[in-house]
């Protein structure tokens, strides 16, 4: 799979190109494309017995809160169970099935909400998440109205598909200058031993002033080469580390 990042409005990329078995397709970097939809959500007067059910059957960990048909909160699992923890210490079990049948949502939720547009991309989205410590936000359409839902798990799903991990293949981890041209002379001796890139990320976080690191992962090389294809990198960059997953093996 090559990723390309194609150049869209704002700072960061929004769409990337993808090449898988020779069929391009593109993978969108908006919140609305990777969100949870539809939202499954909760009235604010439902019971806490009614979140616990819907949580239960839809296989997820929090509920955004309607009232009259507007955003009102959100209730999260741990809402739910820091509530029955709370007022469950000296009751009977029988008691503590009515009392979740009784205790409101309103009563428990978080009230005023943060929540994304469905047009964010998904960085500035992880961005909120963890500036506001918090596992997943609704996402609401420009008249307000709740479409999905985003969480950590969904963020998680976009970084496998971006780096390309279902190939498994090698990850190169190394060190390259800051220049034009310095991360394709590295790609360029990759395509030369017979590799194909599934993935190339790049970050100057951790990297000295002038230089950048980068992500790459590949596959279709034979496992021959491999040490072939070791030396030829480190004369063009800094090896920092190679995790091969058909292998198991890690060069760290």
């Amino acid at each position: 799979m090559d990723v390309v990042a194609k150049k869209g409005q704002g700072q960061y990329p929004r769409r990337l190109s993808v090449v898988t078995d020779g069929i391009k397709r593109r993978i969108v970097m908006l919140v609305k494309n990777w969100m949870s939809k539809p939202a499954i959500t909760i009235d604010a007067y439902a019971s806490m017995h009614d979140a616990v059910r819907l949580l239960k059957h839809h296989n997820i960990k929090m509920l955004p809160v309607m009232e009259k048909s507007k955003l009102a909160g959100v209730v999260t699992d741990r809402d739910l169970k820091r509530a029955s923890a709370s007022d469950a210490t000296s009751l009977e079990i029988h008691e503590l099935l009515y009392l979740i049948s009784k205790i409101k949502i309103k009563e428990i939720m978080t009230k005023n909400p943060i929540t994304v547009p469905e047009d964010y991309t998904v960085e500035e989205t992880a961005e909120v998440l963890l500036k506001h410590k918090i596992s997943g936000v609704p996402v609401v359409d420009r008249f307000g109205a709740v479409v999905g839902v985003i969480t950590q798990n969904d963020i998680f799903r976009i970084l496998i598909s971006l780096t390309g991990a279902e190939k498994r293949g090698i990850q190169f981890g190394i060190e390259v200058e800051d220049r034009p041209g310095s991360i394709k002379e590295v790609t360029d001796v990759i395509r030369e031993h017979g590799g194909r890139m599934a993935s190339i990320l790049t970050t100057y976080d951790m990297a000295p002033k002038g230089f950048r690191r980068v992500y790459i992962r590949m596959y279709g090389i034979d496992r021959f080469k491999i040490n072939a294809l070791k030396e030829a990198i480190r004369e063009k960059a800094s090896l920092l580390y190679l995790v091969d997953r058909r292998e198991t093996t890690r060069e760290i």
